[in-house]
């Protein structure tokens, strides 16, 4: 887990300060995405992907029926992990918060501990 970052901080510059790919690669994991992820990973060959994110649409492009299956079987995927995001966010003192990011890393772990345990009841 990396230090917590300013809100404004966009998820792919946050994924690529703290070489998300890299970490993930050397793990031998992978990781599905929401479309904020989209370009951060681009391997030479297509099925060395790490995070996988959804296909988006344009204007011009729309999406292709098995596009657009891909796309809820990724937020299907991610579902708990929104959940949990969720959860995060009941505790108020976060909407209060005005400190250092680093600072508020160590509160953020405690509360997500906190969290497992009345989730987990």
């Amino acid at each position: 887990m990396s230090a917590a970052r300013p809100g404004r901080t966009h998820d792919a510059t946050a994924a690529r300060h703290d070489h998300i790919v890299a970490h993930l690669k050397a793990a031998g994991l992978g990781a599905p995405a929401d479309l904020g992820f989209y370009g951060v990973d681009k391997p030479a060959d297509p099925d060395d992907l790490v995070i996988v994110t959804g296909y988006k649409a344009t204007r011009y492009r729309k999406l292709t029926t098995g596009q657009k299956t891909a796309n809820k079987v990724i937020a299907a995927g991610r579902a708990p992990a929104e959940h949990g995001f969720t959860h995060l966010k009941n505790w108020r003192v976060l909407t209060k918060l005005r400190t250092d990011p680093t600072r508020a890393t160590s509160l953020l772990r405690a509360l997500l501990v906190l969290t497992n345990l009345e989730v987990d009841r």
